[in-house]
């Protein structure tokens, strides 16, 4: 197989017959730590400037409170969800009508007005979407963005099987998935509190200029590192559910029209391993688990466009019993990520 170096870590470390090999493999729970610490809290890898790993920095009471709203209180209207393309899935969400046990959610397809023409054939496309800059903001948001289109071989089914196919919940500004723009006709959703102190507290707590130095300026537009400990703020984002056959790809984050502020990603749940490369996918990547409590922050604009992927952790699964609570037992990922895609930079 002609794989890139990228392909074949991915490939490595989602295989379970045989385990693999994770000799290699940063952890952050070892004695040994392969990154520099800046602070009490703080690691950095200079192979990649702009990466910063808190770990443990989330307690596992304030754990248990994002998993419970992730399901509970965010993956609901009016956020989207991957399932609301194809099902009419109630006002308070998947995880809620589970609990309840209600009856079976209708698909769209099932009650459109006319029969929906089942989708071609064929290999999925992929979508190369060009960075977002001030330049070119305006023909981006231009772009037509129609709603998905239902599936037509999905079936009603009940709330319990649904929740295994949740996949992710939007954050804030509107991401439109199939131009991989954001929708900022939608308006803008809500933040929760919680999850935007923490994400606050976690850039706030980096001491910056042991990251960047005076002079590493050069590429940042308008942004300013100095200044993120008192401007940055929050904007969108996304809640990734993860099952244990899961993986997200190599990926390039080219959507935000800032491409160097601070994105910070909160682990939850089983342990998982974070690749991360540089510029093409011929880098290869740095494996780093990443467990319960973790942060990792991407910054600067060689950290924020490399490409990077997830793959569950399958050979170490951490105590998540502080995560049951009756029915409300999960035992997956959860990945929750912010960020400041600084619409104002665009329209000012």
């Amino acid at each position: 197989m002609n794989w890139s170096p990228f392909r074949a870590a991915e490939k490595k470390y989602k295989a379970k017959c045989p385990p693999p090999d994770l000799s290699d493999v940063l952890d952050l729970a070892s004695p040994f730590l392969g990154p520099s610490r800046i602070s009490e809290d703080a690691f950095i890898l200079p192979a990649v400037p702009g990466l910063v790993l808190l770990p443990a920095f989330i307690s596992p009471q304030d754990q248990r409170r994002l998993v419970r709203w992730s399901l509970r209180d965010h993956a609901r209207h009016p956020n989207e969800t991957n399932l609301d393309a194809h099902y009419v899935i109630p006002p308070d969400g998947i995880w809620n009508s589970h609990l309840q046990s209600r009856a079976l959610i209708r698909t769209k397809a099932s009650l459109a007005s006319t029969p929906l023409t089942p989708p071609s054939s064929g290999p999925r496309q992929l979508i190369y979407n060009d960075p977002a800059s001030v330049d070119n903001f305006a023909s981006l948001q231009s772009l037509p963005k129609p709603p998905p289109e239902p599936s037509t071989t999905v079936t009603d089914r009940p709330p319990s099987d649904l929740v295994s196919k949740l996949r992710w919940a939007n954050i804030g500004w509107s991401y439109h998935w199939s131009s991989k723009q954001y929708d900022f006709s939608r308006g803008k959703g809500e933040i929760d509190p919680f999850l935007q102190s923490i994400c606050k507290r976690a850039v706030g707590t980096v001491p910056w200029e042991a990251v960047f130095s005076e002079d590493d300026l050069q590429g940042w537009g308008d942004d300013d590192w100095r200044t993120w400990k008192d401007t940055y703020e929050p904007d969108a984002g996304i809640v990734n559910f993860y099952q244990t056959k899961d993986t997200l790809m190599a990926h390039v984050d080219r959507s935000e029209v800032c491409a160097t502020s601070p994105l910070v990603s909160i682990s939850i749940g089983n342990a998982a391993i974070f690749l991360i490369g540089g510029l093409t996918r011929d880098t290869e990547p740095i494996p780093i688990i990443l467990r319960s409590g973790d942060i990792l922050i991407m910054s600067g604009p060689a950290c924020r466009r490399a490409y990077h992927g997830l793959s569950l952790h399958h050979h170490s699964k951490p105590d998540s019993s502080y995560l049951k609570a009756s029915r409300e037992y999960w035992n997956q990922h959860c990945q929750i990520t912010s960020r400041a895609i600084r619409m104002t930079m665009a329209t000012s």
